[in-house]
């Protein structure tokens, strides 16, 4: 009997992290997590001093991903994460910082 594949669908998370969240390296940080876990995708600060993320990955990838963006790197200090969930869309081969 053949070993049966169960595929887990991929998702699509994208937030916005509120606090002190620029100039502490918050990008590089959610970069190298967002690496570790195997997810793909971008981060990117925004001119209202928030930084916005969007992962693809599996769902339990994306919920670590989450827990480490409301906590953020040492000398972040994040008030409020807002997280929208969305299909994903396959668009990304790698986790980038956007410019």
């Amino acid at each position: 009997m053949a070993d049966e594949v169960q595929d887990t669908p991929l998702e699509q998370l994208h937030a916005i992290v509120h606090g002190r969240v620029q100039g502490v390296s918050f990008r590089y940080y959610t970069q190298l997590r967002a690496a570790e876990m195997g997810v793909t995708g971008w981060v990117r600060n925004l001119p209202d001093r928030t930084v916005e993320v969007t992962a693809e990955g599996e769902r339990a990838q994306l919920e670590r991903l989450l827990r480490f963006l409301r906590q953020g790197p040492t000398g972040a200090s994040v008030t409020k994460v807002d997280a929208d969930w969305w299909p994903a869309t396959g668009a990304y081969s790698g986790f980038n910082i956007r410019y």
